[in-house]
Parts: structure tokens; sequence; C-alpha cells
């Protein structure tokens, strides 16, 4: 399987909700199952089902994040040498030529995406034609309402 590229920051985060999941999830709903089945007939008993498909739903995320890590390649971006380029992790202030609007974005993995905290994928198209550029250059982003230049202002390795 491909390694997924995933910053410090991203790994401990999952890494936090792998233990959270397996030290205080996990133990409860177990308690949850066993005082449900002290009610009697399991048929009919809705608080068991809600306990077992809960189980079922932690039980899945914890392989999923286990997955994750496993298959991560975990790169910190400040000991990367990156002579000023934008590369995986880098946080880019870019400007939109046209309308002059300003905004900072960090490149991530897709996992860590969430464009409402500045993070976006390293698949997105403006990730993509940010990768390699230095500030002040002008890049060139296909986006859906037609394509839209962008001036690098600034990056940084944080």
């Amino acid at each position: 399987m491909n390694k997924v590229p995933l910053t410090i920051k991203g790994a401990e985060k999952l890494r936090a909700e792998l233990e959270e999941l397996k030290s205080v999830v996990r133990p409860r709903i177990i308690a949850s199952i066993s005082t449900a089945r002290a009610h009697g007939d399991l048929k009919e008993n809705a608080e068991y089902h809600a306990a077992k498909e809960q189980q079922s739903f932690t039980e899945g995320r914890i392989s999923e994040i286990e997955g994750k890590l496993s298959n991560a390649q975990i790169i910190d971006v400040t000991k990367v040498d990156a002579n000023g380029k934008v590369v995986f992790g880098a946080t880019v202030e870019i400007e939109d030529i046209e309308s002059e609007r300003k905004v900072t974005y960090q490149i991530v993995g897709e996992d860590e995406a969430n464009i409402k905290e500045g993070r976006i994928s390293i698949g997105s198209p403006i990730a993509r034609a940010l990768i390699g550029k230095e500030v002040e250059d002008v890049v060139t982003v296909k986006a859906p309402g037609g394509n839209v230049e962008y001036e690098i202002i600034s990056i940084e390795y944080v």
C-alpha cells in the first residue's frame, strides 16, 4: 500500500483520538453492553442493540486510524530543506490577483484537510498548483468558475 503523507500535528491528533477510543470509549461501551444484558431478553432490548452498534462503529474507527497510522509517512516540515519552495506541510499566503483577497493555507494530507481551519489537501487543485513554486510566483488554478490566478505572498515552514 502507498504511504500517505501526514504532518506531525495530524499524526498526533490521530494518536490522541486512538488513545481516547481505546482507553475511554471502548470500556464505556463494554460497561453499557454489560448493563443492557442484565436487563434480560436481548431480542427486544434497545439499549443492548444501541450499545452493540456503537461498539461496531468504535471498533471500525479504531481499525481505520490504526491503518492510517501504519501507512503514514510523517513529515516534519521544519526539517525539510525546501529552498524557499512550497512543499507538503508548508503554510502559504496567497492573494487572488483579480479580487486582491488574501488567504492562508497549510498543505496537509487528505485526512487532515479542513478548509475552515485553513488546511487544504495535497491533492486539491490549489495545492497541486502551489507545490514547487516560490514567493512572488503566480499560479493558475482551474476552479469550477474558471481559471483563478494567485500570487504567492509568503511561505512558512512551521
